[in-house]
């Protein structure tokens, strides 16, 4: 952006503000501090470490030049499932397909499929480790996985770099308005995406809170009970059963009361089994 051209924008009740920047197991405190100063160049704040290699260090506050505040507010966490906690959307960031493909997003389309959240959810987007990335375990805590297209020759990006890429394209969607021109007032941009979604055909229409990462791992933990239980799957032995159904789940992003209606259904079939059971052997 040239010098003087910069857009003045008060962050309140807007996308950006409920994003949190997960990083998963850095290595390099430099990459920690550039991810920082990415953030904070794009308007964002909330950066949180899972099990850092080394920090704090004073190669990260290096790094994160003007962006100290950024650095100084980050949560540190031991294990992605305290990362996540009250999270309703999550994002995965991924560079290869997986032998069970999930919904997949360039970076470019992530604002879009950002905006289509309700207007209080919490969203992480998740970075793994510079040398492996997110394991597949971690990708499937995602509802999405985002890719950023890249050389066939060498396509390898730095893990700041990512981050600066994919903050770049939420905060350009953020200042675009329908008509394609920008806007510097947040109000008229949250009035421009109320009325994008509402006129787009088949947005979603959020009559309930989407479910929380917590409540959603619990509702898988009761399938894999109840289909044990049901002699469908083996304990310790499931196959892709629960994987696929996860991801099933996953695509459609289910809200809590769909959670809550199908612990429910489940509870009472658990029952009927139960029942079943009990009659054949009194018989």
């Amino acid at each position: 952006m040239p010098e003087g051209q910069h857009a003045k924008l008060n962050y309140e009740d807007i996308v950006l503000d409920r994003i949190r920047i997960v990083l998963v197991e850095p290595s390099h405190p430099g990459n920690i501090g550039g991810a920082a100063r990415a953030m904070k160049t794009m308007g964002m704040q909330r950066l949180v470490l899972v099990n850092p290699g080394r920090y704090p260090d004073p190669q990260a506050d290096w790094r994160a030049a003007g962006a100290m505040d950024v650095l100084d507010s980050a949560t540190v966490v031991d294990d992605l499932a305290t990362a996540l906690e009250g999270c309703r959307f999550v994002v995965g960031t991924s560079t290869r397909m997986r032998s069970i493909p999930w919904p997949v997003i360039s970076a470019k389309e992530l604002g879009g499929v950002l905006a289509e959240q309700p207007g209080d959810t919490d969203i992480a987007i998740l970075f793994g480790r510079e040398d492996s990335g997110l394991s597949n375990e971690e990708l499937q805590s995602c509802h999405v996985h985002m890719q950023i297209p890249s050389s066939d020759i060498y396509g390898s990006l730095n893990l700041a770099m990512a981050v600066q890429v994919v903050c770049y394209e939420i905060f350009q969607h953020q200042l675009q308005a329908p008509d394609g021109a920008a806007s510097n007032s947040v109000k008229d941009l949250a009035k421009e995406g109320e009325r994008l979604e509402a006129s787009a055909l088949g947005t979603r229409i959020w009559d309930k809170d989407p479910a929380t990462v917590e409540q959603f791992d619990a509702l898988m933990v009761h399938w894999e009970e109840a289909l044990v239980a049901s002699g469908f799957i083996k304990a310790g032995n499931p196959g892709h059963t629960l994987t696929r159904l996860r991801r099933m789940f996953m695509r459609h992003q289910l809200d809590e009361t769909e959670v809550q209606i199908m612990r429910g259904a489940l509870k009472h079939f658990a029952v009927g089994v139960t029942q079943q059971s009990d009659d054949r052997s009194n018989n």
